[in-house]
């Protein structure tokens, strides 16, 4: 049996803002460097946990979430593999806006279709768009048409998929980590993807799974990735609280 333990970020100055963030590269907040370092405690607690590997997105937020809470868990020396397979999802001609401002304008319900269903992205971005991704350096080595404009779900469960199985799964198998763990410092949709391949989850049932920032979801799996138990480290209460918050930002 080995261990994934996905965390996502902590808070980011645009989260603190309200701010569809996506694929925009942005700073954590000074709660989400606590928030970080809470998540390093929790890893440390855990007595029976071993992180061998760690994986992360591309985005400064993920980045620096993962660097301060494995130098709390006394870990900073882990191997890292990094992808832009890990981003978070694009959000399009949404990206920069305010949440609330925006349901106001669209309508909750449009705006929750957009946030939260399976397969029906925000409008897409311009090539032209200052806000596309596709001149920022990060991306050099990544096909041009794989590099979004706007996304949905769906098709971060298609970019994670073939990553958890062809890297992330390898080294869950490996003889280095099999019996440890592999920790993924990622974001909200990105987590939310693996969670459905993983655990099963249903197109309709995925709308309401919250991720929580800075708050580390183990998952313990057999040979064969079938889940044999999943929880938030800590308290439950405050992950379940988290979550809603989360929720709540769009109104």
């Amino acid at each position: 049996m080995s261990d994934l333990i996905l965390l996502r970020h902590g808070r980011s100055q645009w989260n603190d803002l309200n701010l569809f963030t996506g694929w925009h590269d942005v700073d954590l907040s000074p709660e989400g460097e606590v928030e970080a370092r809470a998540a390093g405690r929790l890893l440390a607690e855990e007595a029976d946990l071993d992180l061998r590997v760690l994986h992360t997105s591309l985005l400064t937020r993920a980045i620096r979430t993962a660097n301060i809470a494995l130098h709390e868990a006394d870990r900073s020396w882990l191997s890292v593999r990094r992808s832009w397979r890990l981003n978070e999802r694009h959000y399009g001609d949404l990206t920069g806006l305010d949440k609330k401002e925006t349901a106001e304008k669209f309508g909750i319900e449009q705006v929750k279709l957009w946030r939260r269903s399976f397969d029906v992205p925000p409008p897409p971005l311009a090539l032209a768009d200052p806000r596309s991704s596709r001149d920022d350096p990060r991306y050099r080595d990544v096909t041009k048409e794989l590099i979004p404009q706007t996304e949905c779900l769906k098709d971060v469960v298609a970019r994670v998929t073939p990553y958890f199985r062809d890297v992330m799964g390898e080294d869950l198998k490996s003889e280095g980590v099999r019996g440890g763990a592999v920790l993924v410092v990622a974001h909200g949709n990105s987590i939310r993807a693996l969670r459905m391949v993983l655990e099963n989850i249903g197109e309709s049932e995925i709308t309401d799974v919250e991720i929580p920032t800075g708050i580390p979801y183990r998952m313990t799996l057999d040979e064969e990735f079938n889940v044999l138990d999943a929880h938030f480290l800590g308290d439950p209460a405050a992950a379940a609280a988290a979550a809603e918050a989360v929720a709540r930002q769009a109104g």
